[in-house]
């Protein structure tokens, strides 16, 4: 994408912006009729306190976040469910901003707290979240959605990190700043570039799944002994190494 394209962000409330969020998701994941979420969903969110924002070239649409509001452990937050942006837009930080739309609506409205998921196996989305964001992880969910239509998934299992995302926290803060943060790395678990590779060729995918089950068991293992995931690496080759150690 030519980067000195003028992308504008602003929230979606329109019965058209909501059928093109629909058509997104196709273009992004290329999902099933099942897997889509309708146009009905980001109605209610839009409605009942959730977010649909969207980022813009001139009056296309090209990429969307939608979160919706949840309840647990006696407090408030926001669930960012989806967050879409065409491939042919990738790379030039429409994401990040979309993010940070977000993070700006939640704190206006008093939000603490955003949460999300997001694939294990996917390097560039969790350099973004942990290292770009500042999110925090502690919980895994195997198979979180079951079956995905999506040929991104590779016919793997949808295993998802919970990424805890504290708005107004000073670590997530310094972060957006671009101030390197100084952690103690107990254990790394890495991702190889090749899982790419892996999971699209059918003769290879056997390998994406036992790297996916040796992760998982490394993760929720190092979880279940009070280490958060605190930060994330990316080497010159491209893979990328989650970095786990004790929260402050």
């Amino acid at each position: 994408m030519n980067a000195s394209i003028d992308i504008q962000i602003h929230p979606l409330t329109t019965l058209e912006h909501f059928e093109r969020c629909v058509v997104l998701q196709i273009e992004v994941w290329g999902y099933s009729d099942g897997d889509v979420i309708p146009r009905r969903v980001f109605i209610v969110a839009q409605r009942i306190g959730g977010q649909v924002i969207g980022a813009f070239d001139g009056d296309t649409l090209v990429g969307f976040a939608m979160s919706l509001p949840g309840y647990r452990d006696g407090k408030p937050y926001l669930h960012s469910h989806m967050l879409a942006v065409l491939p042919q837009y990738r790379n030039a930080g429409i994401g990040r901003r979309l993010k940070l739309a977000q993070r700006d609506d939640a704190i206006a409205r008093g939000f603490h707290l955003m949460e999300w998921t997001f694939d294990p196996l996917e390097i560039r989305n969790a350099h973004l979240n942990v290292a770009r964001l500042g999110v925090i992880v502690r919980r895994y969910q195997p198979d979180f959605y079951g079956p995905s239509s999506s040929p991104l998934q590779g016919g793997l299992p949808t295993d998802r990190l919970y990424a805890e995302w504290w708005l107004r926290s000073d670590r997530v803060a310094s972060i957006l700043r671009g101030e390197a943060q100084p952690i103690e790395v107990i254990e790394r678990v890495t991702v190889p570039h090749t899982i790419y590779q892996w999971k699209q060729d059918a003769h290879q995918r056997s390998l994406a799944q036992a790297l996916q089950s040796s992760n998982r068991e490394a993760l929720e293992s190092a979880f279940r002994r009070g280490l958060a995931v605190i930060g994330y690496e990316r080497d010159p080759q491209g893979n990328g190494s989650f970095l786990l150690g004790h929260l402050e």
